[in-house]
């Protein structure tokens, strides 16, 4: 059994690996010179929280997202399950309890509490919910781990490939090019995404918190090294390009309202890109003859491709055991 699997993003490189454990001969084909060039996923936050993402997402998406936490620490290290900690400005309490009646599985917790998770935010903020089951990593360490435990596997990535999954000969092709892939997927669309890379020793936090605010609402995630991925906007548009002036300002302006010590923070990187959603920001895996298209995955690419690789490796093995008539006739050649 031969799967090729064309895009090296997080969702190609999950089903990739999903495959390949099941006993699948997997090939990779990616029109980037190296994991992550291309990717939308390079530029993602990393964060594995399904119940948050209840605040603006459908419960589909806490029921699939559960299985990150697990699927994730199993198959790579770094994955660090400290929660997500929620908090807003005085002013703004309003935008904490509608936040909390939308979500689900958190603690109300105090100031004092808040300052017991995370000591530089003592003092700031007088209440906040604590997301105890969740997590974050990553995802630029993510993608390479995948990539050196493909390598483990014997599944090849071809760089700087461009390739129609059409035309492709093997058993199945897996379609996992995410924006690309529009003109083959018509209510595909473009949501553009822009975030920024600090760095501060000032300043240590041990979990993504978000800070709720009626107009800039956003997140903060550690990274290594003292870097702190701030993130993201939300932009109905398919345009590529850099991040613009407005967004740069609000982001920088949600960060320092977190802590003032942000506004003394180095800027490591600037990036923007688009990531694909279908009209109902929930991803799916749709069957074109022996093509499957994973696509949709929105802003949940982390969180929510453990249980599409799932779905989409189901799918090949029925695929397979009830070919098409052109497959039939192409298998029996």
């Amino acid at each position: 059994m031969r799967v090729t699997i064309v895009g090296a993003g997080v969702a190609g490189l999950v089903a990739a690996v999903e495959l390949a454990e099941r006993g699948v001969a997997v090939e990779i084909l990616e029109r980037g010179l190296a994991i992550g060039e291309r990717a939308c996923s390079w530029a993602a936050g990393g964060m594995l929280a399904p119940w948050c993402e209840r605040e603006s997402a459908e419960q589909d998406v806490a029921v699939r997202g559960e299985a990150a936490l697990v699927w994730w620490p199993k198959h790579i290290g770094g994955v660090e399950q400290n929660g997500t900690l929620v908090v807003a400005p005085r002013r703004d309490a309003a935008e904490l309890a509608r936040f909390a009646q939308r979500t689900e599985r958190f603690e109300r917790i105090d100031g004092a509490e808040i300052g017991a998770l995370e000591p530089d935010l003592e003092g700031r903020f007088d209440a906040g919910l604590f997301f105890r089951e969740e997590g974050h990593l990553d995802p630029r360490r993510a993608l390479q781990a995948l990539a050196a435990r493909l390598g483990e596997l014997g599944v090849p990535i071809r760089f700087g490939v461009t390739a129609n999954p059409e035309e492709i000969d093997s058993d199945a092709v897996l379609d996992c090019r995410g924006f690309v892939a529009r003109r083959d997927l018509d209510d595909l669309r473009g949501v553009r995404g822009e975030m920024l890379l600090l760095r501060t020793s000032e300043v240590s936090l041990s979990r993504p918190v978000r800070l709720l605010h009626p107009r800039i609402p956003l997140y903060v995630v550690p990274r290594a090294d003292g870097l702190f991925m701030v993130g993201a906007t939300m932009i109905e548009s398919a345009a590529r390009g850099g991040v613009t002036a407005r967004s740069a300002v609000d982001l920088l302006n949600g960060a320092y309202a977190l802590h003032p010590a942000f506004g003394e923070a180095e800027i490591v990187e600037t990036r923007a890109d688009v990531r694909p959603a279908f009209p109902d920001n929930l991803p799916r895996v749709v069957r074109d003859g022996r093509v499957l298209r994973l696509n949709g995955l929105y802003r949940h690419g982390f969180l929510l491709s453990p249980a599409l690789a799932g779905e989409a490796a189901a799918a090949v093995f029925d695929m397979l055991e009830t070919p098409d008539e052109a497959d039939r006739q192409r298998l029996t050649a």
